[in-house]
């Protein structure tokens, strides 16, 4: 059986996700972050070099880290219905585009984003405005205008597809509901409707549900 090495508020709530939709057998390994300092427990480092989580165990011992390439793995070893490999060409475009483009462009510029609004909120204050100062201008000349322009597009794309890969959730999907959840739980998201439309359904499909039971606390759903 399949052994996944979970942190909560993490990636790997999405592998639980995937694998309920396809009921692939698994166990849980549970971990906690640091309740101050929001780090993965050195704990996980035993299980994995890089210490972090998703780590999707196999019944040999051997280890896969990544949750990327474990997504990859499981639809490759596992997928069945509509979590499979598309057969047709541009939805097949489609889903290698949204595979990578949720942590190859849209993950770094949004965790800088989180990032700097909580090293804003914990600078010292003797130097907090000149910090504060410095990290807007960061982000306001960067990392602001990469993520708007990336959230513009996935709006857009949302506007007139209810998934990212076709008519059904796939593994597009997985791999695109942590940025997108985690934008609409910590990010002033309002105006982004039809992404906020898109977490809803994610949320409300019956797999989605039994993983986050499983799965425990996770603050994005």
């Amino acid at each position: 059986m399949l052994t996944v090495h979970h942190l909560n508020n993490s990636r790997s709530q999405r592998i639980l996700w995937l694998l309920e939709e396809l009921e692939v057998p698994y166990r849980i390994e549970r971990y906690e972050r640091d309740p101050k300092t929001n780090l993965a427990p050195d704990s996980l480092k035993a299980v994995h070099p890089l210490g972090r989580s998703p780590v999707l165990e196999f019944e040999d011992g051997s280890k896969m880290a990544e949750s990327g390439a474990i997504v990859e793995y499981i639809i490759h070893q596992y997928g069945a219905g509509n979590f499979t490999v598309p057969s047709d060409n541009k939805v097949y475009q489609d889903y290698l585009f949204w595979l990578h483009f949720a942590e190859g462009s849209l993950m770094p510029p949004l965790v800088a984003s989180l990032v700097f609004k909580k090293a804003k909120q914990k600078s010292p204050a003797l130097i907090r405005p000149l910090a504060n100062k410095i990290l807007d201008a960061i982000m306001d000349n960067y990392y602001g205008p990469n993520l708007n322009q990336s959230l513009r597009y996935v709006e857009s794309y949302l506007s007139k597809n209810d998934w990212f890969a076709g008519d059904a959730p796939s593994a597009a999907d997985i791999q695109m509901s942590f940025p997108l959840e985690a934008l609409v739980a910590r990010e002033n998201a309002s105006k982004w409707t039809a992404i906020n439309a898109y977490v809803k359904r994610i949320h409300n499909r019956d797999a989605y549900k039994r993983g986050l039971e499983k799965g425990g606390e996770y603050d994005y759903a």
